[in-house]
C-alpha cells in the first residue's frame, strides 16, 4: 500500500530502474493493483491516476464529484480535480510529458495479470510525450510479497489445511469400505465445516473429483451432480483456505481407496516428481543467491512429466502467484507454458507449485505445496507434504 512510510522505498527503486515515477491508473476496478496501493473506500466510478514520482510528493488525479474515497490520501501529497476530459488530459499530460514511466502493462499481453491498463489510456498517456515501461518489478515488490505477520499466518493455515486434507481422505475411504459411500458434495461441504470450525476463511468452495472426474483440473461437485466415491477410485482434494487478516494457504492432496493400479502409481510418481524437481531447483539458486525466473521453475518441472511420457496431459501452469490480497495473484507465476513469465523470484513473493496429469476420462493427479522466497532458501508448506499416494 502506498504510504508516507512505504515511499521512500518505492521512490529508491524507481531511480534504480532509471523511472521518473509509476503512474497508477483505475476504473471501474479494471486494475485492481492500483486499487490495492491506493485503497481507496467508497464509491470510484470514474477515471483515476496516482502519480507516484522518483522524487517529490505524489499527485492524485481525482473527479469532482468522487473525493470522499480520497480522504486518507496524505495532506502534504497532492491532488488535482478534475470534471472534463480536457481537464483529465491536460493533467495527466503535464505529470508525464517526456518522462519515463512505469504503468500496468506486459509488452505482447506476455503476463495477462500484470495487463491492467487498457490500450487507450496507454495512448493517452504516449500521446502525452512519455514514454511508457512495464511496472513488472515494481508491482512483484511493492504489492505482491508478503509480511513476516503474513507468513506466519500462511504457516498455521497450511498445517491445519493438511490435516483437513488427509482426514477427507482417510473419512472417504472408511464410508466407501462401510457401504455408505459419500459422495464428492458431501465430502466438499465437510471440508468446509472443517475450515469453519477451525477459523479459517475461503473464496469458493474446495475441489473434490472421484476417478475420472480427478482428470478436470477445475472441477465442482454439485448437488444434483456428485458421484460417490468408492473403492478403487483415486480421488483428488484440492482446498485453500487464510485466517481472518492472513493469506492463502493453497495445497492438493491425492488418495487411492485401495490399491492403486500400475498407470496410477507411475503417473503418481511423475507428479510428484515433477513438484520435487521444481523445489530443489528453487533451493539451489536460492540458498546460492543466483536468480531465477519462474518459467524456470516451470520448465524443471515440466521436463520430468514430459519425460516419463505424459507432457501432452499437463495443460496447465506449474504454479500461481500468491500475492498479500488474492489466491491468484498479481506477482510473478510459476509459469512457461500459459504466460512468458520472466520475472524474479524475489525475497517475499509467494507461490503454489501444483504440477498435474489429467488422462479425460481416466486418470487425473495433481500435488500441490506453496513456496516463499526467504532472504536465505525457500520455506515449502505444509512442512509434511505429500510423498506417496495416501492408500486407503
Amino acid at each position: 500500500m502506498l504510504t508516507p512510510d512505504t515511499l521512500p522505498a518505492l521512490q529508491r527503486a524507481l531511480t534504480a530502474a532509471g523511472l521518473d515515477g509509476w503512474l497508477l491508473f483505475d476504473f471501474h476496478g479494471a486494475n485492481p493493483i492500483a486499487g490495492g496501493m491506493l485503497r481507496l473506500e467508497g464509491m470510484v466510478s470514474r477515471r483515476i491516476f496516482a502519480w507516484i514520482p522518483a522524487s517529490g510528493r505524489p499527485v492524485a488525479i481525482t473527479h469532482a464529484i468522487e473525493q470522499g474515497p480520497w480522504h486518507a490520501w496524505p495532506g502534504e501529497w497532492h491532488r488535482e480535480i478534475y470534471s472534463s476530459w480536457r481537464t483529465l488530459e491536460s493533467l495527466v499530460g503535464g505529470l508525464v510529458r517526456g518522462k519515463r514511466v512505469a504503468m500496468e502493462y506486459s509488452p505482447g499481453d506476455a503476463v495477462p495479470y500484470l495487463d491492467r491498463v487498457p490500450g487507450g489510456v496507454l495512448e493517452m498517456v504516449r500521446a502525452a510525450g512519455a514514454t511508457v515501461v512495464t511496472s513488472a518489478d515494481l508491482v512483484t515488490t511493492f504489492y505482491a510479497t508478503w509480511t513476516e505477520r503474513q507468513l506466519e499466518s500462511h504457516r498455521r493455515a497450511a498445517e491445519t489445511i493438511a490435516t483437513i486434507a488427509r482426514e477427507a481422505i482417510a473419512r472417504a475411504g472408511a464410508r466407501a469400505t462401510s457401504g455408505t459411500p459419500l459422495t464428492e458434495y458431501e465430502l466438499q461441504h465437510w471440508i468446509g465445516e472443517r475450515f469453519a470450525g477451525a477459523g479459517l476463511l475461503t473464496s469458493h468452495p474446495p475441489i473434490v473429483g472421484a476417478a475420472a472426474n480427478a482428470a478436470n483440473p477445475h472441477y465442482e461437485p454439485s448437488a444434483t451432480s456428485s458421484k460417490r466415491i468408492e473403492r478403487g477410485d483415486i480421488l483428488l482434494v484440492d482446498l485453500w483456505a487464510y485466517e481472518p487478516g492472513g493469506v492463502f494457504a493453497d495445497q492438493t492432496w491425492m488418495g487411492s481407496l485401495g490399491t492403486p493400479t500400475p498407470e496410477a502409481t507411475a503417473v503418481w510418481m511423475a507428479v510428484r516428481d515433477a513438484r520435487d524437481a521444481a523445489i530443489a531447483l528453487l533451493r539451489e539458486r536460492i540458498s546460492s543467491k543466483k536468480p531465477v525466473r519462474g518459467a524456470e521453475v516451470d520448465d524443471a518441472a515440466r521436463n520430468v512429466i514430459v519425460a516419463r511420457g505424459f507432457g501432452p496431459f499437463f495443460p496447465h501452469r506449474t504454479g500461481h502467484s500468491i500475492d498479500s490480497r488474492d489466491l491468484h495473484g498479481a506477482g510473478p507465476h510459476i509459469d512457461n507454458l500459459e504466460t512468458r513469465e520472466e520475472r524474479l523470484l524475489v525475497p517475499g513473493v509467494a507461490f503454489s507449485i501444483e504440477p498435474g496429469v489429467y488422462m479425460p476420462g481416466g486418470i487425473g493427479m495433481r500435488s500441490e505445496v506453496n513456496g516463499y522466497i526467504g532472504r536465505d532458501g525457500v520455506v515449502i508448506t505444509p512442512v509434511e507434504y505429500q510423498s506417496e499416494l495416501i492408500v486407503v
